[in-house]
């Protein structure tokens, strides 16, 4: 027992200190603390990041085999909590300014937290949908938290209702695996379901794909996300497109290997469709948007297409190729959200990308740094995006899926209109009322970081690849 709980000590102490602080503020003063329990949050998230980072080596397993500490969760987990912890600090002020900075705000962020460091080490069904639905019950409340807002309360009920009936596919699906396989474990399903799989066992598999395609919003699951995005908070939008995605991702990919790894032509064919779906909808669907924080929820899905390309493979390098792709794109992300929380004019938020005309004028070096982050997203050469893009669709031309890297080439030009166009305006836009940069450093500080990894990252990713490439190995074995 005392073997186990060592395993998982870094959720137990960010659950402790969760708890610990709700109790603290209920018994002193609420929402005076908010802003210390971000920063004390944050904090919490880096360390925790870095004494995963630097202590774990091999793998070790607790509970009977429920929960796994490996490279590849060890991977996913410090890319959560370092993103988690960015989003946090990125939206303070943001938040405060506009009354919405409750102590709630950034302890629900750390339960949501413990609940994705359970996905990815999850080795179990019941493990995987504890951690699941934790993650999932605080971002409901976190989509609302700007309770006079009917936008933001449809977006917390919308996401609570899909959200409810992706669990319940989810659970049906792996009723049916335990009906089939006698048993919850990962390790019990891979040993049932080696060779050929019995034809009920599959359609549990595909139940449990789908409920989890609703997580990374991947089409025909990703009803909600245009809603939620453009409903949502600012901050909590930059949250839902950043640590919730690589959690999810990684779930997927743990599910697909660690529990089907023997079968693994019979859902490569179900994720590549997810993945060619989801490509061009979200290249498509963008175009049309006014709004740049719809803009991203469609460009969330495209680039989710772009991230299960990698995961149809079915190999070392395709899982590789995924986490390298997520994790530019989380990095992409914190840019983008950075510069979106500073857009503003007469101290209220704006959106609408029109807004941005001859933006560069103004703010030359913002308007920079976001034409990077545009390109990199864009996918331009020989930007940081441009890699990532590259690695999955190698991923998928090695693992016999041609025709899906073909559609991935042709979707990354569509999905290139709506990027460049946003740099159109900000450079060669119309006159019109300007817009005010924002005085936050902190904001600052992300933008411009983020823009410079896009262009220093090529060198050699900051050892990103190299970490991939073990996380990948201790996965699919």
């Amino acid at each position: 027992m005392q073997a186990d709980l060592s395993v998982i000590l870094p959720e137990i102490l960010i659950s402790v200190y969760a708890m610990a602080a709700l109790l603290g503020v209920a018994y002193t003063g609420k929402d005076r603390f908010a802003p210390l329990l971000v920063w004390i949050t944050a904090a919490v998230f880096v360390l925790m990041a870095a004494w995963i980072g630097f202590s774990g080596d091999g793998t070790r397993t607790a509970f009977g085999g429920m929960f796994n500490d490996d490279g590849f969760a060890r991977f996913a987990k410090v890319a959560v909590l370092l993103s988690a912890a960015a989003v946090l600090l990125m939206g303070q002020e943001y938040m405060a300014q506009r009354d919405m900075l409750r102590f709630e705000y950034p302890l629900l962020v750390a339960l949501a937290a413990v609940g994705m460091m359970m996905m990815v080490s999850a080795g179990d069904l019941m493990a995987l949908y504890m951690g699941l639905e934790l993650q999932s019950l605080a971002l409901y409340v976190v989509a609302s938290l700007r309770r006079d807002s009917v936008k933001s309360t449809e977006a917390g009920l919308k996401y609570f209702v899909l959200g409810a009936l992706s669990s319940g596919i989810l659970l049906y699906g792996a009723s049916l695996v335990y009906g089939y396989t006698g048993t919850t474990l990962f390790s019990g399903i891979i040993a049932s379901a080696e060779g050929q799989a019995p034809i009920g066992l599959l359609i549990g598999l595909v139940f449990v794909l789908a409920g989890l395609a609703f997580k990374v919003s991947a089409v025909p699951f990703h009803m909600w996300t245009p809603d939620v995005y453009e409903g949502s908070p600012t901050p909590i939008t930059a949250f839902f497109a950043t640590a919730p995605k690589m959690a999810a991702m990684a779930l997927f990919a743990r599910v697909a290997h660690d529990a089907f790894g023997g079968v693994v032509g019979d859902w490569q064919q179900v994720i590549a469709v997810l993945s060619l779906l989801s490509m061009f909808l979200g290249g498509v669907a963008a175009i049309g948007q006014r709004d740049i924080k719809r803009l991203m929820a469609y460009s969330s899905i495209a680039h989710m297409g772009y991230a299960l390309m990698g995961l149809a493979a079915g190999t070392v390098f395709g899982v590789q190729a995924m986490l390298v792709y997520m994790a530019i794109y989380v990095t992409m992300n914190v840019g983008t959200f950075a510069f979106i929380l500073s857009m503003e004019r007469d101290g209220r938020p704006v959106t609408d990308i029109s807004s941005l005309n001859l933006y560069s004028r103004a703010h030359p070096g913002r308007a920079l740094a976001m034409l990077i982050l545009m390109f990199s997203l864009a996918g331009v050469p020989p930007l940081l995006g441009f890699f990532g893009k590259l690695y999955v669709l190698r991923a998928a031309y090695d693992g016999g899926l041609v025709w899906l890297a073909v559609a991935g080439v042709i979707a990354s030009v569509i999905g290139a209109f709506y990027y460049l166009r946003i740099v159109y305006y900000m450079y060669f836009g119309e006159e019109g009322e300007p817009l005010e940069a924002g005085k936050s450093p902190v904001l600052w500080g992300f933008l411009m970081v983020s823009a410079t990894i896009m262009v220093v990252g090529i060198v050699n990713m900051f050892g990103v690849e190299s970490m991939a490439q073990a996380a990948a190995a201790t996965l699919v074995n």
